[in-house]
């Protein structure tokens, strides 16, 4: 019997424990939300405002304090984010102190395409419509058709990831055989880089080119740098 007593009292102690767990979890999903937190976890200015993320955020509720936990579904607020523009991934959650909170990862522009209107090939090789908030620092591309945007990309994605040429490339013009000519920042010759294929090994030899040339202060005299040939670099002066 002793046994007996103590198993039921175990039973009626777990019984209390699930009960007051599930009380508080009910009166805790039924209390209102407190404030947003924003955070941008990519690097640079944003192309979308915190307001605006506040907004996509809150939408159809006048605040986020009118805003009940168990009213709001996460999936369908990441949904609606994901849906705008400039944001290429975001998290929504809830934190233990009632906050809404959002990480936000923006799209990346690489380069700027001369259209009507223009528009950004992003990192993906998508085409993303121009920031109202900010406009990117990147190339000027003239040339390109969607159709070779995936041929494109890796060329943007290296200019972005080397220091020197993302400093100095100001322009990329593509042919209608989808050969490229580079522009530099203070520099009048053009670089003829072709196809965008082995473009490590072109910005290797440029590179070594430029230093060279630099140094011997010999750059003002070329007007064409040609990069098409191997581990040739082929320099027509003016």
């Amino acid at each position: 019997m002793k046994h007996n007593s103590i198993y039921i009292k175990y039973i009626l102690l777990f019984g209390l424990v699930v009960f007051l767990f599930s009380f508080t979890k009910q009166r805790n999903n039924a209390r209102n939300l407190t404030k947003t937190q924003i955070e941008f976890l990519d690097e640079g200015s944003p192309f979308i405002t915190r307001n605006t993320v506040n907004k996509l955020l809150i939408q159809n509720y006048d605040s986020v304090t009118s805003i009940r936990k168990d009213e709001l579904a996460l999936k369908e607020v990441e949904s609606r984010l994901l849906k705008n523009d400039m944001i290429r991934d975001a998290e929504v959650f809830i934190t233990l102190k009632g906050e809404l909170g959002a990480k936000i990862t923006q799209r990346k522009p690489l380069g700027r395409v001369a259209a009507s209107p223009d528009y950004y090939i992003d990192s993906d090789g998508k085409q993303m419509p121009l920031s109202s908030v900010y406009s990117a620092r990147v190339p000027l591309i003239t040339g390109v058709t969607k159709s070779n945007f995936a041929q494109l990309t890796p060329l943007l994605v290296s200019i972005e990831e080397d220091s020197f040429m993302k400093s100095s490339v100001v322009s990329l013009e593509v042919d209608k055989n989808g050969k490229i000519v580079l522009r530099l920042r203070k520099h009048n010759f053009k670089i003829l880089f072709g196809k965008p294929v082995a473009i490590a090994n072109k910005f290797q030899n440029f590179k070594a080119f430029y230093k060279k040339t630099k140094q011997d202060n010999k750059l003002s005299s070329y007007k064409m740098i040609n990069l098409q040939f191997g581990d040739q670099v082929v320099a027509t002066k003016i």
